[in-house]
């Protein structure tokens, strides 16, 4: 008995280690793997250029560039320029994706909405946002607006499209099955059809948080007198490429950030299901 009993405390501290060793395996896995590809090609960008690959009037240096944001930040232009975009960003994802989740649980939902409207929606999904720029300064001048209009009808369409899939994709059966036990109306929609249509819903979100980057960037050219587009066009003119490079990663870093809000939305509202656990 004695014997057992030293063995099993003998165990107890290799279960404790062997535990810790799986934390670290499961961070080192989750959470820093995915940047080593990116710093691998600032290491082989940065080789480049000391041995003189890359002219610095070409592509700066990752240190230049990284001498260019600290000075931004330091002078607080940085700052003021990410905050008006942000704010672009946040709106336009508001309105476009509001408008975008309604309609697309109304054409979802309801057949006779889909037959009234799912064409005119289509016809105007296939317009680029480019070829709208010069109506939009006629419709709205060269204020927020015009931004507005732009970055929120290019998160439109990713948010319908998913929303109206994801409602109609819903399991009949299970539909059927929660008829069967008394559910019906608003309560059938909530508890049933809704949870079932929420993972293509925020599928639409992810692509639309990373797409209101790109959009912002076109938008930010229309007579722009902050945000980060305009920092980064206003450094071309002045041929200043390691601003224009700070501009380029900030966009990326954003869009990155936009992800993981969007991932951690997904893991919030879809804990009950068993690929998001």
């Amino acid at each position: 008995m004695s014997a057992i009993s030293s063995t099993v405390a003998a165990s107890r501290p290799q279960t404790k280690a062997g535990k810790a060793k799986s934390k670290a395996a499961h961070i080192w896995k989750e959470r820093l793997l995915p940047w080593l590809l990116p710093l691998a090609l600032i290491l082989g960008w940065e080789f480049a250029a000391k041995v003189g690959w890359l002219s610095s009037r070409i592509l700066p240096e990752p240190w230049a560039v990284a001498r260019a944001a600290w000075s931004l930040t330091l002078s607080g232009e940085l700052w003021t320029h990410v905050r008006v975009s942000a704010w672009r960003a946040i709106s336009g994802f508001a309105v476009g994706g509001g408008l975008g989740l309604l309609l697309g649980l109304l054409t979802g939902t309801f057949k006779q909405a889909e037959t009234l409207l799912d064409t005119s929606i289509q016809m105007i999904r296939n317009i680029p946002a480019l070829a709208l720029i010069p109506l939009v300064i006629l419709w709205f001048g060269i204020d927020e607006s015009s931004k507005l209009f732009l970055v929120s009808i290019g998160v439109f369409f990713p948010v319908y499209l998913n929303t109206f899939h994801g409602i109609r994709s819903v399991d009949k059966g299970l539909i059927e099955m929660a008829k069967s036990y008394g559910l019906s109306g608003w309560p059938l929609y909530r508890d049933v059809i809704l949870p079932g249509g929420l993972p293509s819903i925020l599928v639409g979100v992810r692509f639309a948080l990373g797409l209101v980057w790109v959009l912002l960037i076109v938008a930010e050219t229309i007579s722009a007198q902050a945000g980060i587009g305009y920092m980064t066009m206003n450094a071309r003119e002045f041929l200043q490429t390691d601003v224009v490079l700070v501009g380029i990663l900030l966009y990326a870093l954003l869009g990155k950030l936009a992800d993981i809000l969007a991932r951690l939305l997904e893991r919030y509202w879809l804990r009950w299901h068993p690929g998001y656990q």
